[in-house]
Formats: C-alpha cells, sequence, structure tokens
C-alpha cells in the first residue's frame, strides 16, 4: 500500500500529460475540420486519382500532363529516390578522399582539404545550389556550340545529352545473368573468408568475383545476339532529339548535394583514421607494407567503426536536403507536391505524405546502415 503511495503521484502526472496532449490533438482536428469547411475544401486522398495537368520535364519513367496528381506525385518520389542514392554514393567516394587527404603528410593537400571542409561546412547548402546553378547556366555553350567530350555526349546549357539504350529481346537474360554472377560472387567471397579464418589462405576471390561479373553478362550479352542498342541525341534546330538529358537542374541539384555532405563525411573519415591506434600503423610499416596498402587494409577497415554512426546521420541529411531542389527548379516530391497545393489546396493531405515518405526512407538508409554497423564491429570472442 505504501509503495502505491508513493507511485500515485507519478501515475496522476503521467496521466494528466496523456489527457492534454489528447486534448490538444483533438481541438487541432476539429480547428483543422472547421476550417476546411469555411473554405470548402474537401479533406481526403480522392484528388490522386484526378488528371493533375502537370508537366513534368524529368521523368525516370513515362508521364504525360494528362496523368493523375497520384502518379505526378509519384514521379516527384522516384526523382528524389534518384538524386539521393546517386548523390550518397558520390558524396562517399568523395568524402573518403577528402577524409584522406586530411590527414596527408603534403602540407599543400592537407591544407586545401581543410580549406574545401571549412568552406562547404559553413556556407548554406541553398547558397551552394543556387552557385552551382549559376554556374552552370553562365558557363555552359548554347546547343549549337555544344561541348562534345567524346561520341555521342554533348554538353550545354539546356544539359547534358547521352545516348538512351534500348533494350531488345534477350535482354533479360543478360540481366538475369548479371545477378547470377553477383549472388555467385557474394557465395565466392564468404567461401573465401570462411578458408581464410581456418587456413591462413583464402582463394583470389576480387579477381574472380570481378571476373564472374564482367565475365558471365558479356558471355549472356553476345549468346542472344547483342540485345542492346542505343538511341543517339541529334541536333536538329536549335535544341537535340533523341538520347537521353540530365538537365542542369539535375546537375546543379547533384553537383551542390555531394559537394556539401563530402565536406561533413570527410571530417568523419578524418576523425575515423585518427582514432587509428598508432600501433597498428607502426605494425603495419613492421610488415614491409607500402603506404598504399596500409591505409586500405589497414587504418581504413577500422575507421568504420567510428565513420559509420555520423555517416549514417549525413546521409540522412542529404535525404532531407534534396527537399531545396524546389529553390533550383528540380521537380523532387516536395517541388510536384507544391504545385498539388497550388491547385487544390490539399496541403494537410501532401504534407503528411510529404512526411510519411521522408520518414520511411530515412528509417530503412538508418536499418541498412545499423546492420553495417552491427558487422564491422569487434566482437570478443
Amino acid at each position: 500500500m505504501s509503495k502505491l503511495k508513493e507511485q500515485l503521484p507519478a501515475l496522476l502526472t503521467q496521466v494528466l500529460v496523456v489527457g492534454a496532449i489528447i486534448y490538444v490533438a483533438l481541438q487541432l482536428f476539429h480547428n483543422t475540420q472547421a476550417n476546411l469547411e469555411a473554405r470548402n475544401i474537401a479533406s481526403g486522398f480522392g484528388f490522386l486519382s484526378v488528371e493533375g495537368g502537370l508537366p513534368i520535364n524529368d521523368s525516370l519513367l513515362p508521364y504525360t500532363p494528362a496523368a493523375s496528381y497520384g502518379r505526378a506525385f509519384a514521379m516527384g518520389i522516384l526523382n528524389t529516390l534518384f538524386v539521393s542514392a546517386l548523390s550518397i554514393v558520390l558524396a562517399t567516394f568523395l568524402g573518403i578522399i577528402v577524409g584522406v587527404a586530411r590527414v596527408s603528410g603534403n602540407w599543400l593537400v592537407a591544407h586545401l582539404a581543410a580549406v574545401y571542409v571549412e568552406v562547404l561546412r559553413n556556407v548554406p547548402l541553398l547558397l551552394t545550389l543556387f552557385f552551382c546553378y549559376s554556374t552552370l547556366l553562365a558557363f555552359l555553350p548554347s546547343p549549337r556550340m555544344s561541348l562534345v567530350p567524346f561520341g555521342d555526349i554533348f554538353i550545354n546549357n539546356r544539359g547534358v545529352y547521352v545516348p538512351r539504350p534500348l533494350f531488345q529481346d534477350g535482354m533479360g537474360w543478360v540481366i538475369l545473368a548479371l545477378v547470377a554472377a553477383i549472388a555467385a560472387s557474394v557465395v565466392l567471397v564468404r567461401v573465401s573468408r570462411r578458408m581464410r579464418d581456418e587456413t591462413g589462405r583464402g582463394l583470389h576471390s576480387g579477381w574472380m568475383s570481378l571476373g564472374l561479373i564482367l565475365g558471365l553478362p558479356a558471355a549472356a550479352y553476345f549468346l542472344t545476339g547483342q540485345p542492346l542498342e542505343f538511341d543517339a541525341p541529334v541536333l536538329s534546330g536549335f535544341n537535340f532529339k533523341g538520347g537521353m538529358v540530365l538537365r542542369p537542374e539535375f546537375s546543379a541539384l547533384l553537383i551542390g548535394l555531394v559537394l556539401y555532405t563530402a565536406a561533413f563525411i570527410g571530417e568523419n573519415v578524418r576523425s575515423g583514421i585518427q582514432s587509428v591506434d598508432a600501433g597498428q600503423l607502426d605494425a603495419a610499416k613492421a610488415l614491409g607494407l607500402s603506404p598504399g596498402p596500409i591505409m586500405r587494409k589497414v587504418i581504413l577497415p577500422q575507421t568504420l567503426r567510428v565513420c559509420i554512426p555520423a555517416t549514417t546521420n549525413d546521409y540522412t541529411s542529404l535525404i532531407k536536403n534534396s527537399s531545396l531542389a524546389v529553390a533550383i527548379g528540380y521537380p523532387d516530391m516536395v517541388s510536384v507536391g507544391g504545385t498539388i497545393i497550388g491547385q487544390n489546396d490539399q496541403a494537410i493531405e501532401i504534407i503528411g505524405m510529404w512526411m510519411a515518405v521522408y520518414l520511411t526512407i530515412n528509417l530503412i538508409v538508418s536499418l541498412v546502415m545499423n546492420w553495417f554497423n552491427a558487422k564491422v564491429q569487434l566482437v570478443e570472442r
């Protein structure tokens, strides 16, 4: 009884807090419903099946303005996923290079990397995007004066035009061969690792996997009669026709996100490298390893345990930062959703969809990175 009396004030406090939260939520709900009725705005998601009439220049799948609002929003989600995934990959590679450069013994390289990190981390991303976008438009030539780095690739102020791949009959076998080669490579790496743990000697799994991933699809490609053609862009009048185009808005967003996020990842890598015990470096030098293999095989693998948690935050921030695409006109999920709000005033539903999509993407990224982090942690035997 005395124990219940001691816990009673805490229980009453919790009940009051929960009751207050429910009361505020109900008030917000009723006020929202009243405001929607006063403005003759119908709530719900029925508008997603209505024809939208939204033009979207950058879409990964076939799309026309006659499509519904739901399909337009889906195109925005795909654009967000595409630019975010590509930015994560490129920012990771650039961040590793910057992080290694930060601890370089070369004075110039180390200080250039430090300047890059300090400048990019302390300038708002929005300004970086504006700078990249204005630079692309200002310095790239017109379509008739396009830069041609090689082949049928053309760069001008309307975008980067590249040949579009056209899959023919039999391409499915090539893709299947690639999937099979990747699966076989994973098994090969695991077998090699087990052999190395048991006998001290493993297979040359890296070269063997590379041979599988390149050789098996190549064999399937030639055996099925080379089922891949390309539609090259051709200058017609004042613009190009055919091929694929990466527009300046996409390129500016990609460059800005990569440069900005790589600065943070570079600092993660630098701190991870400096956390490795000096004895590890001395032992590697005593074995006669050169600086390159020491960095790749001794230092960088040990930095993962320090880098991954902070880098996970950077990945999720990059995905959320992609919403700034609306500032430079790239049709990501936020930009398309904002246009839908302007046409039919379904703000609450669209904002809820934004929140749900970003939450889902970031939770998936966090789960994958937490799984990877658990794999690289030291486990006591």
